[in-house]
């Protein structure tokens, strides 16, 4: 077995398609099938079950991926550790998260990779959980930056040492700006501005102990810029996480945590099974030694 084949059988492993694996590693579609139908014949096994739409593995083939990703991962380490700390590594890096202030241990990793690495190079997708899972599951992201509560079924993931705290945004001059925490009868009969993919998050909803439809929801929004701007406006009271706009100095916003105080894990995610650029495995690296330190 040639360790070139190997990498084509993971592709197709991750992909679950010949057509989108053919795209992810530049070949031409009938080159790859015949590589994985030759590497059936080689090992004397079917490996793939060919569906209309997707392909899946044999038990065979589910063994070779296991035994494939084990080689693959050697070989990269044992070449990582000849080459040395000197390596040049160059590439792209894809990120794809919604907005969070733990994007900061992100920046850090990045960061310390770039005093060792100048070459490597950052591409930043923002969106909600589904947009992040729909560009990793398709090979446009390396890595996914999911707020709590997360399927991690499809994913392997480090969990960051660092939790978003829920509150509500608001102007100063606003008659909830008194308080210091907000409960969830505070904002009865209260113009609310929430987040689309917070209310399918049962822990938001759980807090308010009470239907959305009880609520008087004046928008919805997916990032919050520009619900922060309606909320400067006086459209309404923005329920969504801390340290996300800025409400210092002359800014005419503020914000209040929610109480009972109801804070989110977050997880950097990426496709099990994945196979990472150079560039991609060094970020890695550098972020769970981030992670650590913090």
């Amino acid at each position: 077995m040639e360790l070139r084949v190997l990498r084509y059988f993971l592709a197709v492993a991750q992909e679950e398609s010949i057509s989108g694996a053919a795209d992810y590693l530049h070949l031409t579609q009938p080159t790859l099938s015949r590589q994985l139908m030759d590497l059936e014949e080689e090992l004397g096994k079917k490996l793939f079950i060919r569906g209309s739409r997707k392909v899946r593995l044999t038990e065979d083939g589910l063994l070779l991926r296991k035994r494939a990703s084990e080689i693959v991962e050697l070989v990269e380490k044992t070449e990582s550790e000849f080459w040395g700390s000197k390596e040049a590594v160059a590439g792209d890096v894809y990120i794809g998260g919604g907005e969070s202030d733990a994007m900061r241990l992100i920046a850090r990793a990045a960061r310390t990779l770039q005093r060792l690495h100048p070459n490597v190079h950052y591409h930043l997708f923002s969106g909600n959980a589904g947009d992040v899972c729909e560009k990793l599951d398709k090979g446009c992201l390396d890595f996914g930056i999911l707020l709590e509560p997360v399927n991690l079924k499809r994913y392997d993931y480090v969990r960051l040492p660092c939790t978003d705290l829920w509150g509500v945004l608001m102007r100063k001059d606003s008659p909830l700006a008194a308080l210091e925490s907000i409960r969830a009868e505070d904002l009865l009969g209260k113009p609310l501005l929430l987040s689309r993919q917070a209310m399918g998050k049962d822990s938001l909803s759980a807090w308010f102990g009470m239907d959305y439809t009880d609520l008087d929801i004046v928008a919805t929004y997916n990032l919050l810029y520009n619900a922060s701007l309606m909320v400067e406006e006086g459209l309404g009271y923005a329920v969504t996480l801390d340290r996300l706009v800025n409400t210092t100095g002359d800014s005419p916003l503020c914000f209040r945590p929610l109480e009972p105080r109801l804070e989110i894990g977050l997880y950097v995610v990426w496709k099990k099974f994945q196979i990472f650029s150079k560039a991609a495995a060094k970020f890695l690296a550098a972020l769970e030694e981030t992670a650590g330190r913090r």
